[in-house]
């Protein structure tokens, strides 16, 4: 035997030493969630597909075909409808493998129960139109800096984002597991926006730049708000049961009320309410609610030694 020969014999048993330690029961244990393994998980790809057809369908010729003639319309609209039925009921029925609890009594009704939810969720997509318009126009007109509501269609993380949470939060309303929380982090990942699809937003909503803001699971927002670049809408402290987990589901996380600005690095935490009209100044930390019209910033001048700027209601 040549040493060229020894050398791959030698690399292969080592190989198959590895492959024989991954694929024991031990190890896939902690790492392999489905309880039936020739179930297919849901699918990122697939997912990027449907959500690419639905921007298509929401902003004709902004997405998909660049030249959309008004006769043909209603053909591609409603191809792309079918393609989106499709592809979502087999994603929610993956979703609901991948989930096991509560989604169906069993195995059998899986395929039934994606079926409702899918033909639910397309019953929804024209008011999601009309909020993710009005979206586009809020975007328009609070950002001097855009030339019409189209640019922000195609440059603005804001918009991407607001697409996906859009989505997200109508599923996550139907509660399909899993498959709300993907479509937000698709927009995550490619924006720096972090929004769970839990949250409740209003009509005519604008986040200016973008990249930072975190938006919990249990916000509200209200009507015409508009967010800056490095803000937190989160959680101030998290209830624990008696074994230590976290209470899961309790409202923890701001509410907002109609036209509340919040600009840069200002972090809003717990289930307070920020009144309608108020704006909350950049980088500003609030834990308190506070009235209508309020106007919060941080405190002027500088800190002695062994002194704490607090911020202060105008």
């Amino acid at each position: 035997m040549t040493p060229d020969k020894e050398i791959v014999i030698s690399r292969m048993r080592e190989i198959d030493a590895v492959t024989e330690a991954l694929c024991s029961n031990e190890s896939l244990a902690s790492v392999l969630h489905a309880k039936d393994w020739s179930t297919s998980l849901p699918s990122q790809e697939k997912l990027s597909e449907m959500m690419d057809r639905l921007k298509a369908v929401f902003f004709p010729g902004y997405f998909g075909p660049s030249q959309v003639h008004r006769e043909s319309l209603r053909y591609h609209v409603s191809a792309n409808l079918d393609s989106i039925f499709r592809l979502l009921t087999e994603q929610i029925r993956r979703g609901g493998c991948f989930a096991c609890a509560d989604y169906a009594t069993d195995c059998r009704g899986c395929d039934v129960a994606a079926r409702e939810m899918a033909m639910e969720f397309m019953k929804r997509i024209p008011k999601i139109r009309e909020y993710l318009a009005e979206d586009a126009r809020a975007a328009y007109e609070g950002d001097p800096a855009a030339t019409s509501p189209g640019e922000t269609l195609f440059c603005y993380p804001s918009m991407l984002t607001m697409i996906h949470h859009r989505v997200a939060h109508e599923l996550y309303d139907l509660k399909v597991p899993i498959i709300p929380r993907m479509i937000a982090e698709m927009a995550h990942s490619r924006t720096g926006i972090d929004i769970h699809p839990g949250a409740q937003i209003g009509s005519n909503f604008f986040i200016d730049h973008g990249t930072g803001v975190v938006i919990g699971e249990t916000c509200i927002i209200g009507k015409g708000c508009r967010l800056y670049q490095g803000v937190t809408l989160g959680a101030l402290s998290f209830s624990k049961n008696e074994d230590g987990t976290l209470v899961k589901g309790l409202p923890r996380h701001p509410i907002l009320e109609d036209n509340v600005t919040v600009y840069a690095g200002a972090s809003i935490l717990g289930r307070i309410t920020i009144g309608k009209g108020s704006i909350i100044g950049g980088n500003v930390w609030l834990t308190h609610s506070v009235p209508e019209g309020s106007r919060i910033v941080q405190s002027a001048g500088k800190a002695k030694p062994g002194e704490v700027l607090t911020g202060k209601t105008k």
